[in-house]
C-alpha cells in the first residue's frame, strides 16, 4: 500500500464519527422544537388577538400556558422514559405535538387556542427533556459536554431565528402558517429520529409508581451532585429568558428600535452563544468542569453588573449591547458544562434528571420573566438586576460545591 493510499483513508471521516454527528444533530432537533413554538410567535401576537377578538395582553396567555404546561409534564416524562425507554415517548411526543399545532391553527377563540398550546406542550416537553436524557445515555465525560453544548446552541438559535421567522410567515401567510411550519417541523424530526436513533435507554427499568417517582426526585434533590450544578445552571437560564422577555421593552420602547431590528438582535445572539458553547468544549478538557464553570459564571455576573450600570449611567444601545454579550458569553459556558456535570452520575435514571432539570430550568425562566417585568418600571435596570442577582447567586452557590468523585 503506496503513502498516498494511506493519506487518502485517513483522511476519509469514519462511520462513527458521522454517525456521532448525526445523533447529535438530532437531538439538537429535538431540543429546539419547544423554544421554537414559543418564540415564532412572537411578532404576530397582535394579529392572532385581532383574529380571536381579544386583546394582545390577553392573547398572551398562550406563551403562559404553554410553559406551564411545558414544565409540570416534564417530571412524568422522565420517569416514564426510564421504566419504559426513550423511544416511545419521544414518538408519542412528536405525535401529540403535531396534534396540539393543528389545533391551533383552526382555533376560533382564545379557549380553542389555548386547549392547543397545552396540547401542544405535552408534546414538545416529552422531546426537549428526552434530548438531554438521550445524550446521557449516549456519551459521557468530554463528549457529553460537547453533545450538551451544541443541544444549548439548538435551544439558544431557536428563540434567536424564530422571531425572525415567525415574522415573516405572518406576514405572507398570515398567523395559522406558523403552525403549519412547526407541524411540519416536528414530522421531519420524527422521521430524523426513527431513522438515527434507536433505543438508547439500557440500564435496569426503574418502577413506575408515584413513591418510587417521588423518591427519585427527592433523593436528586438532595444530592449535592445534582442539586447544585442543576441550580446553578438553571438560576441562569431564569437570566437568559428575563432576557429575551425584557429585550422588546429595552429596545424598542426604551431605544426605538423596530420590529426587524429586534429580530435581528435576537438572531445575533445565537452568535455569540454558539460561540460560548464551542469555547466551552475546550475549556473543559484543559480546566476542568469546575473551573470552567467558575469562570462562566463570572463572566455571566460581570456581564449583569456591567447592565446595571449602563441603565444608571449611560442608557444606550452599544453599552447595553456589551453588557449582554458578557452575560451570554458566560451563559453559553455554563450551561452545557452544568448541564453535563448534573446529569454525568445518574445514567440509570438520566430521565427522571433531565426530567426534574428541565422543571427547575422552566420555573427559573418563569420567575425571572416575572421579575423582569415587574422588578422596575426601567426595563433596562429590571434586566440588569435580575441577571445579576441571579448569576452572584449561582457563584456563591457553585462555589459552596464539595468536589465528588
Amino acid at each position: 500500500m503506496t503513502d498516498q493510499t494511506v493519506a487518502t483513508i485517513t483522511t476519509v471521516p469514519s462511520p462513527e464519527a458521522s454517525s456521532t454527528t448525526a445523533q447529535i444533530a438530532v437531538l439538537a432537533t429535538l431540543a429546539a422544537i419547544g423554544t421554537l413554538a414559543t418564540n415564532i410567535l412572537l411578532p404576530s401576537l397582535p394579529q392572532m388577538a385581532a383574529s380571536l377578538h381579544v386583546s394582545t395582553a390577553e392573547v398572551t396567555a398562550s406563551i403562559t400556558v404553554f410553559l406551564a404546561v411545558f414544565a409540570i409534564g416534564q417530571l412524568a416524562v422522565g420517569p416514564i422514559s426510564d421504566r419504559y425507554g426513550r423511544r416511545m415517548p419521544v414518538l408519542a411526543g412528536f405525535a401529540v405535538f403535531i396534534a396540539g399545532s393543528i389545533w391551533c391553527g383552526f382555533a376560533s377563540d382564545l379557549p380553542g387556542m389555548l386547549i392547543g398550546r397545552a396540547i401542544q406542550a405535552g408534546g414538545a416537553c416529552s422531546t426537549s427533556v428526552l434530548s438531554r436524557a438521550i445524550a446521557r445515555d449516549l456519551f459521557s465525560g468530554a463528549a457529553l459536554g460537547r453533545a450538551m453544548a451544541l443541544i444549548m446552541i439548538a435551544m439558544a438559535a431557536a428563540p434567536g431565528f424564530s422571531p425572525l421567522l415567525g415574522g415573516a410567515l405572518a406576514h405572507t401567510f398570515g398567523w395559522r402558517s406558523e403552525f403549519v411550519f412547526v407541524a411540519l417541523f416536528a414530522a421531519i424530526a420524527a422521521v430524523a429520529y426513527g431513522a438515527v436513533l434507536g433505543e438508547t435507554h439500557t440500564s435496569t427499568p426503574i418502577p413506575l409508581n408515584p413513591l418510587a417517582i417521588a423518591r427519585t426526585y427527592f433523593g436528586l434533590s438532595v444530592d449535592r451532585r445534582f442539586l447544585i450544578p442543576a441550580v446553578t445552571v438553571s438560576l441562569i437560564m431564569g437570566g437568559l429568558f428575563a432576557m429575551f422577555s425584557a429585550a422588546p421593552r429595552v429596545l424598542i420602547e426604551g431605544l426605538h428600535f423596530t420590529p426587524i431590528q429586534l429580530g435581528l438582535f435576537f438572531a445575533g445572539t445565537v452568535l455569540v452563544v454558539f460561540g460560548a458553547g464551542m469555547l466551552a468544549t475546550k475549556l473543559a478538557p484543559r480546566f476542568g468542569l469546575d473551573r470552567s464553570i467558575r469562570g462562566g459564571l463570572w463572566l455571566a455576573a460581570t456581564g449583569g453588573i456591567a447592565i446595571l450600570l449602563v441603565a444608571a449611567f449611560n442608557p444606550a444601545f452599544l453599552p447595553f449591547l456589551g453588557g449582554m454579550l458578557v452575560f451570554l458569553l458566560g451563559m453559553g459556558i455554563v450551561n452545557p458544562l452544568g448541564t453535563a456535570q448534573a446529569l454525568s452520575p445518574f445514567g440509570e435514571k438520566a430521565g427522571a434528571a433531565s426530567a426534574l432539570l428541565g422543571f427547575w430550568q422552566m420555573m427559573a425562566a418563569a420567575i425571572g420573566v416575572w421579575l423582569a417585568a415587574t422588578i422596575s418600571h426601567q426595563a433596562m435596570s429590571a434586566l440588569g438586576i435580575v441577571l445579576t442577582a441571579g448569576a452572584l447567586l449561582a457563584l456563591v452557590l457553585y462555589t459552596m460545591r464539595k468536589k465528588t468523585s
